[in-house]
């Protein structure tokens, strides 16, 4: 007889397969899909399981997103102590101030936009690939491919030169780092946002083609700090959960050779193959930290107002009662829509773009590299687990 449940949990984070989440979380869905968890810190709050449940939650306007997300290692403030949000990240916000922003900025990230750009993501990719291929076998597709594709892109959008982009990418892998110390990680966020507000005090003056000199001259004509923080969140979202899904998503095909085949084999597999993808692994690892603004009900559950709901969507993304063998990688699954990105009004503004990123770059790197295989043993390849936000692999060695 397996143990029972812990009541309150803490926040399942050790995981058996670099694939799956936790196995705590299959036990949840199961018997208890709404648990009292407890935060670090010592407070009590709820960790959301089922996938009709965490839709729900994520749906409802009662429940609105705090400035800071809870990890195994972060003490959220208490309500009343509760930061101000940085103009611009509206990330933190509720609509209608969140939507004021998001209608702004949504314009860049939609299928339309991303088809426009496509020629110049295809160009990033083949140059990417083309210096790996020229460094020669073995590589490691993380530091070839997976980072620098999604750096270049959202970099280069928001038009912040080649020669400062090896700043903004370690200042973002350091926020984003649960080791990283406190100082460290205070010259981390000086540092971004401090570039980016030189960045934007320049395009104030000498516009460019970028997002930034839109946002600064275009008919919302917004704030110098509005725009920082804007472009400091576009930073944070776009560059390092693109390049997990990258390395991860790489790693999860070579572990699937019957799955890689079918898909080399049929290219109309491509859109299914990446939702898949996005499902299976589902990179945001420890939820999303949603707080009740007044009383409402989870799942039968009553959650006050000012309580914390974690909200997984690893696990909703496992949830069998949406899909057939849930737990296996199947790149032609047509079931019930992921939640990856999330949903409702927070749903996540550039999936059109990472969409799209993953599509060009792992049909660019399965056509130009027929023999890809791993070069180390599977167990080799270092994950992320507790160490870092997002899921994903540091490095992941390959030979073709």
């Amino acid at each position: 007889m397996p143990k029972p449940l812990p009541d309150p949990m803490t926040l399942p984070a050790r995981r058996g397969c670099p694939f799956d989440p936790p196995e705590e979380y299959a036990r949840l869905r199961a018997e208890r899909p709404m648990s009292r968890l407890r935060l670090p810190g010592g407070r009590i709050g709820w960790l959301v399981t089922r996938y009709e449940d965490v839709r729900a939650a994520l749906a409802d306007p009662r429940t609105s997103p705090p400035l800071i997300q809870v990890t195994p290692a972060t003490e959220l403030p208490l309500p009343e102590e509760e930061l101000d949000v940085p103009p611009g990240v509206f990330s933190a916000l509720d609509p209608p101030e969140q939507s004021r922003y998001r209608r702004q900025v949504s314009r860049y990230f939609t299928r339309k936009r991303c088809r426009e750009i496509t020629p110049r993501l295809e160009q990033i990719i083949d140059e990417q690939l083309t210096g790996m291929i020229e460094h020669g076998s073995p590589a490691d597709l993380v530091e070839w491919f997976a980072q620098p594709i999604p750096t270049r892109v959202i970099t280069e959008m928001l038009g912040i030169s080649e020669k400062e982009r090896p700043d903004y990418q370690r200042w973002i892998l350091a926020m984003l780092s649960l080791d990283t110390a406190e100082e460290p990680l205070r010259e981390a966020r000086d540092g971004l946002y401090g570039g980016l507000a030189e960045l934007v005090r320049d395009r104030r003056v000498r516009p460019r083609d970028d997002i930034l000199s839109d946002l600064l001259h275009g008919a919302g004509s917004l704030a110098d700090e509005e725009v920082v923080g804007i472009g400091a969140l576009l930073l944070i979202a776009g560059l390092e959960t693109t390049a997990n899904m990258l390395g991860l998503g790489a790693f999860a095909l070579l572990r699937n050779p019957g799955q890689l085949a079918m898909l080399r084999a049929d290219e109309s597999l491509w859109d299914t193959a990446v939702e898949e993808l996005l499902r299976y692994l589902t990179i945001v690892q420890f939820g999303l930290t949603r707080t009740a603004r007044e009383d409402l009900e989870v799942a039968g559950q009553t959650v006050r107002a000012g309580e914390t709901l974690i909200i997984s969507l690893a696990s909703a993304n496992r949830d069998s009662a949406f899909y057939t063998a849930p737990d296996r990688l199947d790149l032609s699954r047509d079931e019930a829509p992921h939640l990856a990105f999330g949903h409702g009004v927070h749903q996540c503004l550039g999936a059109q773009l990472a969409r799209f990123e993953m599509k060009l770059a792992f049909r660019a790197l399965l056509r130009r590299l027929p023999g890809l295989r791993l070069a180390v043993p599977p167990e080799q390849v270092p994950t992320a687990g507790e160490d870092k936000v997002f899921h994903g692999v540091h490095a992941l060695p390959v030979a073709w």
